[in-house]
Parts: C-alpha cells; sequence; structure tokens
C-alpha cells in the first residue's frame, strides 16, 4: 500500500538543470561569426574588384574605388543604432525573434545587392541603392549579438579562457578563406565582361544561402530552455544603455581602443593591398586573392596559437606584444609592398600571421571591466567601437593617403594604432574574466 507506484519516485524528485559544455556554446559562436564574416567579405572583396567599375563609372579608377570605400564604411557607421535598435525588439520580444529579424535582414540586404542594377541602367539611384543596402547590412550586424561569446568566456576553464576567447574569432579567416576562393575561381573562370556583368553576384546569393543556415543552426542553441537559463543566470540581458554608458563609458571606449592594431591592420591586409594591387601593379589579381587565402590559413594558426599563448602569459601581455610587433611591421610596408612579387607576398603572409595572433585575442578582451549586469550591452558596442574607430575608414584612409603621399603614410596610420592599443592597454589591469 506504501510503495511508490512505478516512475513516481523518479518524477518527484527535483529536476537538475542540465549543464552546458564551453564546447556546445563555442558552436553556436563559430557557426554564427563564420556566417557573418562571409558577408562582410564578399562585400569588401566586391568593394575593390566590381563596384568602382559597375557603380562609378564616371570617375577615374582611384577616385571611383574611394567612393566604393566610403560606401563600405558604411555598416560600420550603422552597427550602433543596430545593436539599441534590437536590443529593444530583445527586450520586448524575446532573443529569437531579435535575431530571427536580424538574420533575416542581413540575407536580405546581402541578397538585395545582387540585383541591383548598375550606374549606367539607374544612374545616381543604382547608388542610392547600394549605401542603403550596405546601411542595411550594418544595423543588421550591430542586431545579431546573442550574448554567446560573452557567455563562453564567463563558462571557460579559468585556465583555458584565452583558448575559448579564440574560437569566434577563427570565423574571420573562415570567412575570407571561401569569400576570397569563390572570387578568384569566378576571375580565373569567366571573362572579364562577363564577371562585371553577372558572374559577381553568385557570391551574393550564397552569402544568402549560408545566413539561412547559420540562422536555423544558431536559434537551435539559442532558443533552448538550457541556454535561456544559462544567459539568465549570468544577468547577460540587455540594459539601458544610457545607464549604461552613463557607468561604464570608460571600459566602453577602453575596450574599443585595446585592440586597435588588430582591427587596423584587419584590413591593411586583406582590403587595402587588392585595392593597390588593382590600382598600380600587372600582377593576376586571382593569383593574388590566392595568396591572400594562404594568407588567411596562416591567420587560423595564428589564431589558434593564440590562444595557447594568452593562457600561459595573459591576454593584456598578449595584446601588449602584439601591438608592438605590429608597430614594428608597419615601418616595413612600403619597402614590401614596392618590393614585386616577392615583397607583395612577404606582407600578405607577415600580416596575416600577425593579424591571426593579435587578433585572436582581441573579441572582447576587457569586458571582464563591466559590471555583470551591463555586460552583454557593453560586450556588443564595445565591439561596435572597435570596429568603428579600427576598421571602418581603414581601406579608405590608407588608399588615399598611398595615392597622395605615399606607402609611408600607411606606415604611420597602421603605427598610429598600435600606439593607441598600447595606450589603452596601460589603463586597463582587469582583462581576465571574473565570475
Amino acid at each position: 500500500m506504501t510503495a511508490p507506484l512505478p516512475g513516481l519516485a523518479a518524477s518527484s524528485k527535483p529536476s537538475t538543470p542540465e549543464r552546458i559544455a564551453p564546447s556546445e556554446i563555442a558552436v553556436g559562436v563559430i557557426i554564427g561569426r563564420a556566417s557573418e564574416y562571409f558577408d562582410f567579405f564578399v562585400y569588401a572583396i566586391a568593394s575593390v574588384l566590381v563596384f568602382p567599375s559597375v557603380f562609378f563609372s564616371f570617375e577615374p579608377k582611384l577616385d571611383a574605388m574611394l567612393h566604393s570605400f566610403l560606401i563600405f564604411s558604411f555598416a560600420f557607421l550603422a552597427r550602433p543604432l543596430g545593436t539599441v535598435t534590437f536590443m529593444a525588439i530583445q527586450q520586448r520580444f524575446g532573443r529569437e525573434t531579435k535575431l530571427t529579424a536580424a538574420l533575416f535582414l542581413l540575407g536580405a540586404s546581402t541578397a538585395g545587392i545582387a540585383f541591383l542594377p548598375t550606374y549606367e541602367t539607374l544612374g545616381l539611384g543604382a547608388i542610392a541603392l547600394l549605401a542603403m543596402l550596405r546601411f542595411g547590412q550594418g544595423i543588421a550586424l550591430g542586431g545579431s549579438w546573442d550574448g554567446l561569446p560573452s557567455l563562453l568566456a564567463l563558462n571557460a576553464p579559468k585556465n583555458k579562457r584565452g583558448w575559448y576567447a579564440m574560437l569566434g574569432q577563427l570565423g574571420a579567416p573562415t570567412g575570407f578563406l571561401i569569400a576570397a576562393g569563390l572570387f578568384a575561381l569566378l576571375l580565373s573562370q569567366l571573362s572579364h565582361r562577363d564577371f562585371l556583368d553577372w558572374g559577381w553576384r553568385y557570391p551574393f546569393y550564397v552569402a544568402f544561402a549560408i545566413n539561412v543556415v547559420a540562422l536555423f543552426a544558431r536559434l537551435r542553441l539559442v532558443s533552448t530552455p538550457e541556454y535561456a537559463r544559462l544567459l539568465e543566470e549570468k544577468e547577460l540581458q540587455p540594459t539601458d544603455v544610457g545607464e549604461m554608458l552613463k557607468s561604464q563609458g570608460r571600459n566602453v571606449l577602453i575596450g574599443g581602443l585595446a585592440a586597435l592594431a588588430s582591427y587596423a591592420l584587419f584590413h591593411l591586409v586583406t582590403v587595402f593591398p587588392l585595392s593597390w594591387i588593382s590600382l598600380y601593379s600587372t600582377r593576376s589579381v586571382s593569383e593574388f586573392l590566392t595568396i591572400q587565402m594562404g594568407g588567411a590559413v596562416l591567420a587560423a594558426i595564428g589564431i589558434v596559437v593564440s590562444g595557447w599563448i594568452a593562457d600561459r602569459v595573459g591576454r593584456r601581455r598578449t595584446l601588449g606584444t602584439l601591438a608592438v610587433l605590429i608597430g614594428v611591421f608597419s615601418g616595413f610596408v612600403p619597402l614590401l609592398l614596392q618590393g614585386g612579387d616577392t615583397g607583395q607576398t612577404v606582407f600578405i603572409l607577415l600580416g596575416f600571421g600577425l593579424l591571426g595572433l593579435s587578433y585572436g585575442q582581441a573579441a572582447g578582451a576587457v569586458t571582464a571591466n563591466f559590471e555583470l549586469r551591463f555586460r552583454y550591452t557593453g560586450a556588443a558596442l564595445t565591439s561596435d567601437l572597435a570596429w568603428l574607430v579600427g576598421a571602418a575608414f581603414a581601406p579608405l584612409v590608407a588608399l588615399g593617403l598611398s595615392a597622395k603621399f605615399g606607402l609611408a603614410y600607411v606606415s604611420l596610420y597602421l603605427l598610429s594604432g598600435a600606439a593607441g592599443s598600447l595606450a589603452a592597454l596601460s589603463l586597463n589591469r582587469a582583462l581576465e574574466i571574473k565570475d
């Protein structure tokens, strides 16, 4: 009479929340970042190889490329606005709605570029549409922040935080490899006329398909009760931006500048040299893209190695040392880029290697400074600021300076980024995550 019915004892026990391993969180981070970086590099490469001819054909080649780079910067200007807007959406409608809307906007903006009419067809209206869609990409990239990088940092083992910090950064070389490979294939297989007529549009279609796959993969993670519980436990929820900036504005500024050297170098080895080669060299662009793909492999290796180094010497020392090395590298920019095929190849491979080592620890380097309740919003805005200050105008400034004053001024530009990183790092003493 007093014996429990079968199954009753098990059901009466309090349920224990399922624990999520850091490796599971890392999967969501890598998937999300790889898809975003693919979109990013498809547009970046097209801004050099396609848009000057298709949308700015009325200008000389240099001016056309500078105009293209100006519109390229619009996405970085829009990112903070996207972050704030979509965090408000999350507060009202939930995380899944926010992520779905942001990635839908990203996919629509990217695919929309594939259908744009040329300047010859629509005139200035085509340029306006390109600018609008680029701004839409930036809004979407800001809105796609899911908090998983911060969650990964908070749940990583204490002695492996550098290792887990670098995992999301692998999305950059992965995205570049796929994007550059597609463009190199199209350039090698199509005539120049066919490429500018329709071939360049294909990577933008692919970007839309990748976004759809990434959306479902990320939703499958962030919409589960276990992830929602873990995010709430760590207080990784949107907070009022005004209150956060009033209380934590200094940390946002330091965080945005701490990895300045990495973000400046980011475009000076990917976008800028491609534009410089296409303008001032007779070297095959598809061949140069292949060299850059080799550089991206070195960057991926450097990112992995950065995790191992950071766990042994600390993230602040790693970033500081790499900022110094980037400053030294800046002095060789003119010599290498003007050193023929060999010098240019060395510039790309060495630059990508340094980029991997530094960029591997650049994400969220100082988010430990934020009070826990401000970390979700603070980490997103810090990332937005780092991209805006370090990378948004790098191709435009570097190409403009090199064309008007010479490559030595590109060296000074990169050196200023290294100095900015060292100054910010010297102000910060709390790079390690504190639970």
